[in-house]
């Protein structure tokens, strides 16, 4: 008789089994430890098409955008992505619902048990790891859920990930940079190895003009492996209907503001980017409420991927829904904007957690806050290129306070505080999120900034603490 398991009970066994990136020296990545697993729950991933999207910098983005197409076009539609920002349970969605605690116990406790026998065994040499268990949990809620098609965002590099058991319609491949080096590479071009590991043999591939390094890897494997890749480039004029190009005009028109505080109640940002763009032989205005320019790279990609779908017997994909879900796009911690509310000032939310990301942050706070003062709430896990990243960020911040999140990877306020030392940045320290959020309030004046930043984790928790819904 199956033993019910409790949600926190159930949450408690998955973080038990360490972070998502530990990796003892004698527990590698290993795709055949995951495909045993699948077949030992009836493989749910062959029970589902689907959409798999690797990359370093821009995944979640795009991920949100394609599946909000996706609902816009009335197909039941699963999202999973990582991490998450404050529950567990927002990695794993089903038309834009995060499962619910008692479904997420019951999954977990069946894939659990399995795991185990699997184990006592000797079919698996050890448990699955965090990853790959909240991976298992994914894919047997899509299949039961029998979702139309579902968005599958890679937790890290590609080949060996534990996402890439599926058989993809279409694989993506988004912005790639230095990141996850001890794992994926020290070179752009090592690193791109790991993410075309998604790229299957005569599939479709949809990706992005990148970095010289990164370029020759993706298509060199597209033509090694007899794959169709289609190009997504923003920022010049629109082509003839029928192109396999998604091109934004350069008569780009935008709209930044941040309107009235009942928007914080609904926690939708406030900012647009508005430009028109030609999809499906005809013109549709795009709203995005993702800011940043690099934003409009990843929903090129987003739209670019619908229109393939739609080319695989996806009708129901059409330019009115693909305009619908990009407008209706909500990715909550990137570049989220709470306004000025009960003695808070604006806040900007926003992870930037390598190098890549700090740019496409600067960019925008550049773009949209260049008169304002800004105080900084900024925390980076130990691993990260901290120095780097703060020489770009800190600049723009009238004083920057150092902190820590609860995760044993943090980086200490000190060691933040001795990276940064080259920027010049005026630099105090706070044990925790919350000290950091009290003081960056008791600095800033009615005109001032809250930029909130670095760690998903940092973010996460300012999230909880300041109110705000995922």
């Amino acid at each position: 008789m199956a033993v019910f398991m409790s949600y926190e009970t159930a949450v408690a066994s998955m973080f038990a089994l360490g972070h998502e990136l530990a990796q003892t020296p004698s527990h590698k990545f290993d795709l055949a430890h995951m495909k045993v697993l699948l077949a030992a729950i009836s493989h749910p991933e062959a029970r589902f098409p689907s959409v798999l999207i690797a990359g370093t910098n821009g995944k979640g983005s795009t991920a949100a955008t394609l599946a909000s197409i996706f609902r816009a076009s009335g197909l039941k539609t699963g999202l999973y992505t990582s991490p998450h920002l404050m529950r567990i349970n927002e990695r794993i969605r089903v038309n834009g619902q995060e499962i619910g605690d008692d479904d997420f116990a019951a999954i977990h406790g069946e894939v659990d048990r399995v795991a185990d026998r699997l184990v006592e065994r000797g079919e698996l040499p050890w448990h699955p790891s965090f990853f790959e268990m909240m991976t298992a949990i994914a894919f047997e809620r899509f299949a039961r859920e029998k979702v139309d098609i579902a968005v599958l965002e890679v937790g890290m590099g590609g080949r060996l990930d534990a996402t890439n058991v599926v058989q993809p319609l279409v694989s993506v491949i988004t912005d790639i940079a230095l990141d996850h080096q001890k794992f994926l590479g020290n070179s752009v071009g090592e690193i791109a190895r790991e993410k075309v590991g998604i790229i299957r043999p005569g599939g479709v591939v949809v990706t992005l003009p990148q970095q010289p390094e990164a370029n020759d890897v993706i298509g060199n494997t597209i033509l090694d492996l007899g794959a169709r890749g289609v190009s997504a480039v923003p920022y010049v004029p629109p082509v003839s209907p029928g192109s396999t190009q998604y091109l934004v005009p350069s008569s780009e028109k935008k709209h930044f503001t941040v309107e009235n505080a009942e928007n914080v109640e609904e926690n939708r940002s406030c900012s647009f980017y508005r430009y028109p763009l030609l999809v499906m032989g005809r013109e549709i205005l795009v709203e995005t409420p993702l800011v940043g320019r690099h934003q409009l790279r990843n929903v090129a990609l987003a739209i670019a991927t619908a229109d393939e779908l739609s080319k695989l017997g996806y009708a129901d994909i059409t330019a009115s829904s693909i305009e619908q879900g990009i407008r209706e796009t909500r990715w909550p911690g990137r570049f989220q904007i709470i306004p000025a509310h009960q003695g808070w000032p604006e806040i900007v939310l926003d992870v930037a957690h390598n190098p890549a990301g700090a740019w496409g942050l600067r960019s925008a706070l550049s773009e949209g806050y260049e008169d304002r003062r800004l105080v900084f709430v900024f925390g980076a896990m130990r691993d990260k290129a901290i120095s780097e990243i703060t020489e770009i960020l800190f600049p723009l911040a009238d004083r920057v306070i150092a902190t820590r999140a609860e995760n044993p990877r943090s980086a200490s306020p000190q060691e933040i505080e001795q990276a940064a030392g080259r920027t010049g940045a005026e630099i105090e320290t706070a044990a925790d999120v919350p000290d950091a959020l009290q003081r960056a309030k008791s600095l800033s004046k009615q005109d001032a900034v809250i930029v909130i930043t670095g760690s998903i984790y940092v973010v996460g928790e300012a999230m909880r603490l300041l109110g705000t819904r995922v």
